[in-house]
């Protein structure tokens, strides 16, 4: 089992929840997402498990897990529109990763600003729907702490 903690703080949030029928839906993969609207200024997305970044775009970056637990980290729905506006990358593709070290800086403001929901699904891909426990569903996260195991 792999602990997958938090990118960054906030209030944890149902996948069902989510503004977009994609993720609501599990049909990435299970897991639950963190909602940064609170925070006013910029947000550094670490990574939730140890790996090795497999895809990193401004919106978006997914890591195979060096214990085999493969997690995207989604950052906002439909962000991708925003062409990397307003994100900053701070690792690449390629690069190894213990949980907790930076990948992503990115202020939620600036996606509300844009019309687009900041809210951050941490999926387990390819996982089965309804396979990761909600338990920190409801609760407010700092960065670091354990989302869930899978």
């Amino acid at each position: 089992m792999t602990t997958v903690r938090t990118p960054f703080a906030g209030p944890v949030v149902a996948l069902a929840d989510v503004p977009d029928p994609v993720f609501a839906g599990q049909l990435v993969g299970a897991g639950v997402a963190i909602d940064p609207s609170a925070e006013s200024g910029p947000v550094t997305a670490v990574a939730p498990v140890d790996g090795t970044i497999v895809k990193l775009h401004p919106h978006a970056f997914a890591l195979q897990g060096a214990a085999g637990t493969d997690v995207l980290v989604h950052v906002g729905i439909d962000t991708v529109k925003l062409a990397g506006a307003g994100f900053e990358l701070l690792a690449a593709e390629g690069d190894t990763v213990a949980a907790g070290d930076p990948v992503v800086r990115f202020t939620p403001s600036t996606i509300i600003a844009a019309g687009y929901s900041p809210v951050c699904p941490v999926v387990v891909l390819g996982s089965a729907p309804d396979s990761v426990a909600q338990d920190a569903v409801g609760t407010t996260v700092a960065a670091g702490d354990p989302l869930y195991t899978a």
